[in-house]
């Protein structure tokens, strides 16, 4: 009996450090048609993917998902669309309370969040070095590159050291 109380004690303390301590993912929302707004073919692949690649059995362990705010005539909204499949897998909400230029909104929902597990955020790729400058100071963030759609950046608590390292999503078809 006191061990399993003392193992309830330890997860419940264990969970609560973590979601005091959250890693933040960046990703860059998926691939873009030639032309008009949405994702094209492959970028709806992709959404579909990091169903897999972060999800519920996943080692990302994600808790939370951002997404910049849409314009209304569905500008902008890309970012949404690659991880809404996700966030309903996960029986999350997708937040897209920060506008894509500011970063600082961004940095104030990571700082202030409480819950368990980690962060997953999708941007337009010119604004994620903002979004690592604005969460640790960093004075040189990393440039998410034009042609890429696969990369994970890794920002963990304290975030004062940037994205300490980046992944491949590996989504079959899509990243070689």
């Amino acid at each position: 009996m006191y061990l399993a109380t003392l193992f309830s004690a330890l997860a419940l303390l264990a969970t609560t450090v973590a979601a005091a301590n959250p890693t933040v993912y960046l990703i860059r929302h998926g691939e873009k048609p030639a032309s008009g707004n949405g994702l094209s073919t492959a970028g709806q692949q992709r959404a579909q993917c990091l169903r897999s690649v972060f999800g519920a059995s996943s080692k990302y362990h994600i808790g939370h998902i951002m997404a910049q705010t849409p314009k209304s005539d569905g500008k902008r909204k890309r970012p949404y669309d690659t991880v809404a499949p996700l966030a309903a897998d996960l029986g999350l909400s997708v937040d897209t309370t920060c506008d894509r230029d500011d970063a600082k909104c961004v940095e104030d929902v990571v700082k202030g969040y409480t819950g368990a597990g980690n962060i997953l955020i999708c941007w337009e790729h010119d604004a994620l070095s903002d979004i690592v400058d604005e969460l640790g100071k960093d004075d040189s963030p990393p440039t998410y590159p034009d042609d890429a759609f696969n990369i994970i950046w890794i920002d963990p608590y304290p975030y004062d050291d940037g994205v300490t390292a980046q992944e491949s999503e590996n989504c079959p078809g899509l990243d070689n």
